[in-house]
């Protein structure tokens, strides 16, 4: 059972208008309410989608720039794949070296992903993620598990501070509180297929 006032507290912990004591009351809430739990889901989904049907915005051609050169001095510490692999090694196989294109723009400016693998026979995606500096990431209910691990720049869930070579693993049902980068930050992700990150990077 969940009364109005619980709903009400749902809408504002999706739309990250709850403070710091607030949102922590709220998920001690759902964490011994089911149906509270699954209403936020169902919340927090429907608000995933309003973000995605809403129409896109292209930055101006100085962001555009900003950006780009971020990603090739980013790219450019990677070593090359090489190219063509002989014939009939390759069957199977799939290499990704240097490629700038894929990224998807998330709802939140400032955010991407970029689908790496998709085994839908096995119920998993991996994808890397992207924050530029000073994005903030909203508090969230984690609809299934997620695994990421970083690859550059720092990465703030809540209080803890993450940094190239750490790792973060979140069972479903869990809450993320907000996420930010200072500097910006690069992660490689492994994802549940059902997820609406994954959904939005293989559309």
């Amino acid at each position: 059972m969940i009364n109005d006032q619980q709903k009400e507290l749902a809408a504002c912990f999706v739309l990250g208008e709850l403070d710091a004591s607030q949102e922590h009351e709220f998920t001690e809430q759902v964490r011994a309410n089911p149906d509270l739990r699954d209403f936020l889901i169902s919340l927090q989904n429907t608000m995933d989608r309003l973000w995605l049907a809403a129409p896109a915005t292209p930055p101006t051609a100085a962001l555009k720039t900003k950006v780009l050169d971020r990603i090739r001095a980013q790219t450019a510490a990677y070593a090359p794949i090489v190219p063509n692999p002989a014939p009939g090694l390759a069957q199977g196989l799939r290499f990704l070296a240097n490629d700038e294109t894929g990224w998807k723009p998330l709802p939140i400016p400032g955010a991407f992903i970029k689908l790496l693998s998709l085994q839908p026979d096995r119920g998993y995606a991996v994808l890397l993620g992207k924050l530029d500096p000073g994005v903030r990431y909203p508090a969230h209910v984690n609809a299934g598990p997620e695994d990421f691990y970083l690859l550059s720049g720092d990465l703030h869930v809540g209080e803890q501070v993450l940094r190239a070579g750490d790792f973060h693993h979140a069972d479903a049902g869990s809450f993320h509180a907000e996420n930010y980068s200072v500097e910006g930050c690069t992660l490689l992700a492994v994802l549940t297929t059902d997820d609406p990150l994954v959904q939005l990077a293989i559309g």
